[in-house]
């Protein structure tokens, strides 16, 4: 069984860090890929990060390559989105995802978290 549970959203200034962490607490966490995905007002749900179970291949939304990173602890059941540089659209509910297959689609994640909020301010 998986239940995904995100936290470390906040409110911050452009420019800003922020690193989320998505805690698992079922079992075999290290046999599914991770994503995250997002969901701003009015917007629909887009792909930001996914990795690897192995922790080997990582994918980026092209929005986010090269500020945010994402990573997995296994031992810890938790997975990571450290975001840097943020900007105002970044703004969004932020949700972790579980699936068994590594892919940008929300679709082939049967698995997700209720969100957190990232609030950007220019």
């Amino acid at each position: 069984q998986v239940q995904l549970v995100e936290s470390g959203g906040g409110l911050v200034q452009a420019g800003d860090s922020l690193k989320l962490s998505c805690v698992n607490s079922g079992r075999t966490f290290s046999n599914y890929a991770i994503a995250w995905f997002r969901q701003a007002p009015g917007k629909e749900r887009e792909f930001v990060s996914a990795i690897a179970s192995a922790n080997s291949r990582r994918y980026y939304a092209d929005s986010v390559k090269g500020r945010f990173i994402i990573s997995r602890d296994n031992t810890k059941n938790t997975g990571y989105l450290q975001m840097n540089s943020l900007k105002s659209e970044d703004t969004a509910v932020y949700y972790c995802a579980a699936g068994y297959y590594l892919a940008t689609v929300g679709g082939n994640y049967p698995y997700w978290g209720q969100g957190t909020q990232v609030t950007v301010s220019s």
